[in-house]
């Protein structure tokens, strides 16, 4: 018996465990992997032959399945079809002495997560266990999640178990089947457009139209158009009539985000439109009526725009018939886990790369993290994580630099120490301000508002400090 096979650790470590299939035809490899497996806390079964483990397969749950390439009668390879189609979510790693290219190739693409090669490093293949049972276990727990959601309402995309998000897909659930105004309150980057679509999906409009709007992001000359729609000769370039989104969402629902952002003039507008529900268009003369739900979004105190003169406190009223507080990442922890695996399963199948899952350390510092940008920037560091990595552990390392701790103090120190204070102190500034303008999507009026100092100061200090800024969107 090769020495690694036998160099089992004396004393077993307190590990999370999980139930494993060994389907191998040498006893002598089958009694190794059990001895190890079962002083890590795992629960071992095993099978001599391809059609006794497919028995068990179909009988029995298991979290992971190790296969011997070089079975009697049908190989591992030709087994693995067999397998995925009995049990698709089911990590398979694959073992064998003759570990050609073609043979990894063969069974990546049957399946197998991983292929170990005789004789194996006890410690790599119990990393190489461990990781891939985290892995499953995280995606059923999204799936079932989804499910048990999706049982209760229609809220497929939102991931989530904590108590603050359960306490709001219920008044969601209750508030959606009625025609009332629903006005949503969150931090940038917590969801407010997918509480917005579980609300219309969840109504009597679902088969109708969802049209969402970034009231901030369309140029304040160009917003009444888009809202309400224009005539031939309106202005300039109204080369032809134009229905605008309220007559396009008639039936279903109008989303209108950061709405804290909106002039006065079409404050009152949508005022109008909302007692009315009617409208002309931009040059117009004929009033066009509409059925149309509002479901409104801020990421700013909107009470205390009324106060400072900046939103009219009509519409403020008439926008929050309902109430909704979408809380931000830091109050609902319990859900990075979710989260970050539904992130990586997507991001990998989007990149046509292999499964990967996050290191111990990794996941320690995301779970200290306070997530000033909430899910956004979760969702942006799992896909550097995933784009970076060239293994199935994704790394502290590979993590946007902030999760590690302050990203501006020795590090900087050190790359500077030639540089006078100033410099330094210019250098701290510049990466603070194009840091948070990534985080807010390049949005400078919402950086503005996050450092609490007015928008021309905010774009002097860009000049000054030489910030590259980047179009909303790109990343």
């Amino acid at each position: 018996m090769p020495e690694a096979m036998l160099d089992t650790p004396a004393i077993a470590r307190p590990v999370d465990t999980g139930h494993i299939l060994i389907i191998d035809d040498e006893p002598g490899i089958r009694d190794s992997l059990e001895t190890l497996l079962t002083l890590e806390g795992f629960t071992v079964e095993m099978a001599p032959e391809g059609r006794s483990g497919l028995d068990l397969l179909a009988s029995r749950q298991y979290d992971l399945l190790l296969l011997d390439l070089a079975l009697p009668g049908e190989s591992g390879i030709d087994l693995l079809p067999r397998i995925k189609r009995l049990r698709p979510e089911l990590p398979v790693i694959m073992i064998t002495a003759f570990g050609t290219v073609g043979n990894v190739v063969d069974a990546l693409r049957a399946g197998a997560e991983n292929f170990v090669q005789k004789p194996w490093d006890n410690e790599k293949l119990l990393a190489d266990i461990r990781s891939a049972i985290a892995r499953h276990r995280s995606e059923e727990e999204v799936v079932q999640l989804k499910r048990t959601l999706k049982q209760r309402y229609s809220f497929e995309n939102i991931i989530g178990k904590s108590e603050p998000m359960m306490r709001l897909l219920d008044i969601v659930a209750q508030v959606a089947p009625s025609r009332s105004t629903v006005l949503i309150h969150g931090e940038s980057g917590t969801g407010k457009e997918l509480i917005a679509k579980a609300i219309h999906l969840n109504s009597p409009r679902r088969d109708k139209q969802f049209v969402a709007i970034n009231t901030g992001a369309v140029p304040v000359d160009l917003l009444e158009s888009t809202l309400f729609g224009h005539v031939k000769g309106a202005f300039t370039s109204a080369i032809a009539t134009k229905k605008g989104l309220f007559e396009v969402a008639s039936g279903g629902t109008l989303f209108l985000d950061e709405i804290g952002t909106m002039p006065i003039e079409t404050q009152a507008k949508i005022l109008r439109a909302l007692q009315e529900r009617r409208f002309m268009q931009v040059g117009g003369t004929q009033e066009i009526s509409v059925d149309v739900r509002i479901v409104a979004a801020s990421n700013v105190d909107l009470q205390q725009a009324v106060k400072d003169g900046r939103f009219r406190e009509d519409l403020y009223y008439r926008l929050s018939v309902i109430n909704l507080d979408l809380p931000p990442l830091r109050a609902r922890k319990e859900d990075i886990p979710l989260l970050a695996a539904h992130f990586l399963k997507r991001f990998a199948e989007e990149n046509e790369m292999e499964p990967r899952t996050l290191a111990n350390e990794a996941m320690r510092a995301m779970l200290d993290y306070e997530w000033p940008g909430n899910v956004r920037e979760l969702e942006n560091a799992m896909e550097r994580g995933m784009v970076l990595s060239t293994t199935p552990v994704i790394g502290l390392d590979l993590l946007p630099q902030q999760l590690a701790g302050n990203p501006y103090s020795a590090a900087l120190l050190e790359q500077r120490s030639d540089a006078s204070l100033f410099d330094i102190m210019e250098e701290i500034e510049r990466r603070i301000v194009a840091d948070r303008l990534e985080r807010c999507n390049w949005n400078q009026t919402e950086t503005a508002e996050f450092f609490k100092i007015p928008l021309s100061t905010l774009n002097q200090k860009i000049k000054r400090l030489n910030v590259e800024v980047k179009k909303r969107g790109q990343h």
